[in-house]
């Protein structure tokens, strides 16, 4: 009878079930293994990356779009064109814009390489209030990892409201497909400073604390993620000889 439940085999009956099978040649092949098949996973994503000569960079700029957040919105909306000027002087650099706000909104754009063509889109989002939305973030830029290449994620928030293991579960993802993630706080909340520094620390990425409202201070963070994700480490080693953002980073990265 359907949803009845089934008594277990004994190890006896298993054997023998396997040996008439083995005889029948009906035995099907033995599946490959979880780990095999995560292997087979991450050797997919990363001959997908964008990593490979000539390739163009692609950065997942994620933002916190809730209430508190606006001050920090218009001063990213007038920054984030020096983010591509940074990655023109390396090769070309492709931007997704990720933002949550409201009530359990999340959105994110296509790629976009035109500074003014994002500093519109930008221009176009006021915040709204609302509750952290950082497990999206992680989990479409993971998707995206997989389907396009993703070289970097840059994060800015200044407050983190979620299950912090949920959170380190998807940054270990972002890890094993070598995507760094790039969290740059705001402030000094201890909670989100502990739960920044991990997802960092999992995916080969950077924390990087900024003060409220210091635009000199963000800037030279988005350049030096910008350098990163159109040149790689080379590049950012190389800018950190006269930036301080990028010297802030490339002590972390891996």
């Amino acid at each position: 009878m359907a949803g009845e439940p089934i008594k277990p085999k004994s190890a006896g009956d298993v054997a023998s079930a396997k040996a008439e099978a083995r005889k029948g040649g009906r035995l099907p092949e033995a599946k490959p293994s979880a780990a095999e098949d995560i292997a087979a996973f991450v050797a997919k994503a990363r001959a997908m990356s964008p990593h490979r000569p000539g390739a163009r960079g692609r950065l997942v700029f994620a933002l916190d779009a809730t209430m508190s957040r606006q001050p920090t919105w218009d001063m990213a909306c007038a920054l984030q064109a020096d983010m591509f000027r940074e990655a023109a002087s390396l090769g070309s650099l492709d931007i997704r814009l990720v933002y949550y706000r409201g009530f359990n909104e999340c959105r994110a754009t296509g790629w976009i390489s035109d500074s003014a063509q994002l500093a519109r889109l930008m221009g176009k989002i006021d915040c709204q209030g609302g509750s952290t939305q950082i497990g999206k973030v992680l989990s479409e830029a993971r998707r995206e990892a997989v389907a396009s290449g993703v070289r970097a994620v840059v994060f800015v928030g200044d407050a983190m409201e979620e299950e912090v293991d949920d959170l380190c579960a998807k940054a270990g993802e972002l890890g094993l497909l070598k995507v760094p993630v790039f969290m740059f706080q705001e402030g000094h909340d201890a909670t989100a400073e502990q739960a920044f520094r991990e997802i960092a620390r999992l995916t080969g990425g950077a924390w990087c604390r900024f003060d409220p409202g210091a635009a000199a201070q963000l800037r030279e963070l988005l350049r030096a993620a910008a350098a990163y994700a159109a040149g790689g480490r080379e590049a950012l080693l190389a800018l950190s000889r006269t930036a301080s953002g990028a010297a802030a980073l490339i002590g972390q990265i891996k």
